[in-house]
């Protein structure tokens, strides 16, 4: 099994133009109506890929610029580089809504907000943890299940 997020946008055009700028992301499909509004598209980045289509393709589907803001789910990408990830966001216009640190699961994460407001948390695995040292770190159970 693999999951793709699907992310709904007012403008998929410009998202798409950002995607590319500031998280890496290339389209690897693209669907047209005849005056060139992205209707559906696929993007691709570090063996992930999102896909993402125009507000109003259904009544439940809606951005969160047009939903007041909010977020049902935030996307989590893996990336080889975190800090220079956030960099190159930054630079493209990102809104960095938490800056790279050190998680007490051993990732160094950041999340960016993008210009129609879903958020986008980016790790790096940055050392291994314990479930016994998470515990210790923040009074919760881990168990890892297989």
């Amino acid at each position: 099994m693999s999951v793709m997020p699907a992310l709904t946008y007012d403008d998929p055009n410009a998202a798409i133009t950002f995607l590319e700028a500031a998280f890496g992301f290339q389209p690897t499909l693209m669907v047209t109506d005849d005056a060139g509004r992205v209707q559906h598209a696929e993007l691709a980045a570090e063996g992930g890929t999102v896909m993402l289509g125009p507000s109003g393709w259904s009544d439940w589907a809606r951005s969160p610029r047009s939903a007041g803001g909010a977020n049902t789910q935030t996307v989590h990408v893996a990336v080889a580089d975190v800090d220079a990830h956030c960099a190159r966001a930054r630079a493209a216009g990102a809104r960095i809504v938490a800056e790279p640190s050190d998680q007490f699961y051993g990732d160094r994460t950041y999340r960016a907000a993008d210009p129609e407001g879903h958020h986008w948390n980016f790790g790096q695995h940055v050392r291994d943890v314990s479930a016994e040292d998470m515990r210790k770190a923040t009074g919760l159970t881990v168990e890892y299940r297989t």
